[in-house]
């Protein structure tokens, strides 16, 4: 029997999880304040006079606030050069105020208006020149914007936004090291409950149940249970599984500390392994060591891309996307996103930087028989990689005897 899979049940592991939320330092006004002045710095540099910020995550990152989106414009102004605009339907303001960390200037429009004339007015206070939209923006918001003001010219705003996010700060790191620390404990916790006809639904309200008492932010991010054949399918199947001996078994699993992804995976058997089984989860393995010893300072992310598919394209796999094999890219950004900038794949080349934090995750699949994904993440330094959490230990002791 695989070490550290089954023998306990879901009581007495949800009874050993603490709250880790007295071990975190949510951002504070001045790192966002300085966010919003690098990103007034690139706006000068590229020519932009102005940065419209959707109800986006992007918003979260410079002002603090969570908006929900919807048919109603919500968002704020970040011109070149002065300070930040909100903009908000009239009936908010009050409550937009009593939340407000960074700034203090509101416009509002009545529920009459048009409230894409009223962002347009508000940018052209400060600027007549190039507008950047936070590349969330949705087409009826920029089909608004461009019919108040023909004459303006629009960039992809991911040249500002982008550029200050992909580069975490220590306390960046530091609450994403909180959120990937206790989804690992969960997923320990969530090997010890596995026992023959479990459920793939039973477990993930298990998981859920966990994240919540160790005090994340809100519902999961996601939660993929899958056991067997279906594990070859990386974004899983639309149907309940039952857990049988001899199953392959793989959790993906992310939640969200002060707004920061978790998103770790972790694929073992439940029972004994077979030779199929521990051939190609070596090769997982591998794989996954391969792109992080590729990940240096000023490589490109490409790269680390080229150095996992060539350890799977050696045993035969592939080649390329081809399955069996690695039908997709290697790894994603990550902070407050689950998938953000930048991405290692065949062809990006972006240079790898100190604070830039990626998923390292390239996954082997054999439709038909099984896959195997094993997801941590790292993040960069001026001396190379470290990771979030250290990767899984073997087939037969995944969790390094825990």
């Amino acid at each position: 029997m695989t070490i550290g899979v089954g023998g306990s049940d879901a009581g007495t592991e949800l009874a050993k999880l603490k709250s880790v939320r007295d071990t975190v330092r949510p951002i504070e006004v001045a790192e966002r304040r300085s966010r919003t002045g690098k990103a007034q710095q690139l706006m000068r540099e590229q020519n932009i006079g102005a940065l419209w910020l959707d109800a986006s995550t992007s918003l979260r990152y410079f002002t603090g606030l969570r908006l929900h989106r919807s048919e109603r414009l919500h968002g704020a102004v970040l011109p070149a050069e002065g300070e930040l605009v909100y903009i908000s339907p009239a009936f908010e303001e009050a409550k937009l105020r009593a939340s407000l960390v960074l700034g203090d200037q509101i416009r509002t429009w009545e529920e009459h208006e048009d409230p894409t004339r009223l962002v347009m007015d508000t940018i052209r206070a400060s600027s007549d020149g190039t507008i950047a939209l936070d590349e969330t923006t949705p087409f009826f918001t920029f089909d608004g914007l461009r019919k108040a003001d023909p004459d303006a010219t629009f960039v992809d705003g991911s040249c500002i936004t982008a550029g200050c996010r992909m580069f975490k700060s220590e306390n960046e790191i530091a609450l994403m090291q909180v959120a990937m620390s206790l989804t690992l404990e969960v997923h320990e916790a969530t090997a010890r409950i596995l026992r023959e006809g479990i459920t793939t639904t039973e477990v993930a309200e298990f998981i859920a149940e966990a994240h919540t008492r160790m005090g994340v932010d809100g519902p999961m991010s996601f939660i993929i249970v899958l056991f067997g054949e279906p594990t070859a399918y990386p974004h899983g199947v639309a149907y309940p599984q039952t857990l049988a001996k001899s199953d392959m078994v793989l959790i993906d699993v992310g939640a969200t500390i002060d707004g920061y992804q978790s998103d770790i995976t972790r694929s073992y058997v439940f029972g004994e392994p077979s030779e199929r089984h521990r051939e190609i989860w070596n090769l997982e393995k591998a794989a996954q060591a391969a792109a992080f010893e590729a990940a240096q300072v000023g490589v490109p992310c490409g790269r680390v891309d080229d150095a996992a598919r060539a350890v799977i394209e050696a045993a035969g796999l592939g080649p390329d996307y081809a399955v069996p094999g690695l039908p997709h890219r290697t790894g994603h950004g990550i902070g407050l996103d689950g998938h953000e900038w930048s991405y290692l794949v065949k062809g990006n080349e972006t240079p790898l930087a100190p604070g830039m934090c990626f998923s390292n995750e390239p996954m082997i699949c054999i439709y038909g028989e099984f896959g195997v994904r094993l997801e941590d993440h790292f993040y960069m330094t001026a001396d190379g990689p470290r990771w979030f959490t250290e990767p899984s230990h073997s087939i037969d002791d995944p969790f390094g005897g825990k």
